[in-house]
């Protein structure tokens, strides 16, 4: 427990990577004295780097000892939220980014077949949810935490709390974390060969629908709450997601390894049922409705990145690595859509199109894994994995 724990603040470390700077784009944009849509390419400059290496980084590295490879993606997150805290250039400070991408990236397609290996076939999901718990509390907790502390305080601060707690980590993974061997050089399969795997293809569609509607919502929370004239909620509303969100991960830790496609048909159709609320709802909203939606996502979505990794490294089999740079890929390319489609949406059909949108994703989303009943999301008991 102690070494999944450590990859708990794994995940936790490189979503705040990803997320914080989203929380402290007036404080920043005020530092350097810039606009805050220049600002807000910090966020663009890592989901980017998190996208472009996941694969090529993870083919070259798949040899090396496993913890070797997580401790090189923490000494990058160090010396860049280090750099960050520092820099008087903003120049400086985007190259940073970017380059704690590239970390996070690596550490995203390490953690879920790390976690895995851990445990005995039987508690692979359950350990992975564990891992994942990460993900939840920094965008719950972690993001309105940092937003505070740099309002109060100094946005260089938070980049240095996170550089303590990563030196911190480093030491925790170091003494706890136990060590495997990467895989031989003739076991290392292609990426045209692994995507051709049945179900692995089924999984990664499932991933671009179900984060590309998660995050045009969550990125775009305060205009939406604003415009049903809840405003003043936004705080309460993130808290709410959040703690719902962890108890959304703790029920599928407990469920995946015999309901892992029901989870995932339910938390999607949870996700479409909440939107089609919210689009019914229009201005100005029922309070109840919006915070038992809030609460229904949170619950939806908690798990879904346990269930979506679980299912495709059951899938891939043997190029489980390999697929989960995949999703890495995948999965920042939606982050970074979700943000251009939202601000499209913003500026023309306005913010009462969100839920619409989000909608036909979703529904989407659950034809695909539906459809993927024989290989990707498959009935009963998961075929278990050693």
């Amino acid at each position: 427990m102690a070494a999944l724990l450590a990859l708990t603040m794994t995940s936790f470390i490189a979503t705040a990577n990803e997320t914080v700077p989203a929380g402290l784009l007036p404080e920043i944009a005020q530092g350097f004295g810039i606009s805050e849509a220049w600002a807000g390419q910090l966020v663009t400059a890592c989901a980017l780097g998190s996208g472009v290496a996941a694969i090529p980084l993870t083919a070259a590295v798949r040899s090396w000892p496993r913890r070797r490879v997580l401790l090189l993606a923490l000494v990058v997150f160090f010396v860049c939220n280090a750099v960050t805290a520092v820099s008087p250039c903003y120049k400086l400070t985007l190259v940073a980014r970017f380059t704690v991408g590239l970390a996070t990236g690596l550490a995203w397609s390490l953690l879920a077949t790390y976690a895995r290996c851990m445990v005995v076939a039987s508690l692979q999901g359950r350990a992975l949810a564990v891992a994942m718990i990460g993900i939840p509390l920094a965008l719950s907790l972690g993001v309105p935490l940092s937003a505070w502390l740099g309002a109060l305080i100094s946005w260089r601060c938070v980049f240095g709390f996170m550089a303590g707690l990563t030196l911190m980590l480093m030491i925790w993974v170091f003494g706890a974390v136990p060590d495997y061997p990467g895989q031989a050089g003739d076991q290392h399969l292609r990426m045209r060969e692994v995507l051709k795997t049945p179900g692995v293809r089924s999984v990664l569609f499932v991933v671009m629908a179900w984060i590309l509607a998660h995050y045009i919502l969550f990125t775009y929370i305060a205009p939406f709450l604003s415009s049903v004239g809840l405003a003043d909620h936004v705080g309460v509303l993130l808290l709410i997601f959040g703690i719902c969100a962890m108890i959304g991960i703790w029920i599928v830790g407990v469920l995946i390894e015999r309901w892992l496609r029901a989870l995932v048909l339910i938390g999607l159709g949870t996700f479409a049922s909440v939107a089609l609320v919210f689009g019914i709802c229009g201005a100005p909203a029922n309070v109840l409705l919006v915070y038992l939606g809030v609460a229904a996502w949170g619950l939806s979505f908690g798990g879904a990145p346990t269930l979506l990794q679980t299912a495709l490294a059951d899938a891939a089999g043997n190029g489980a690595d390999v697929a989960q740079a995949m999703l890495v890929t995948v999965f920042n390319l939606a982050f970074a859509g979700s943000g251009v489609i939202g601000g499209v949406l913003l500026v023309t059909a306005g913010v009462a199109s969100f839920p619409w949108v989000l909608l036909a994703l979703l529904l989407v989303g659950l034809l695909a894994a539906w459809q993927a009943k024989t290989q990707g999301f498959i009935p009963g008991r998961r075929r278990l994995m050693h």
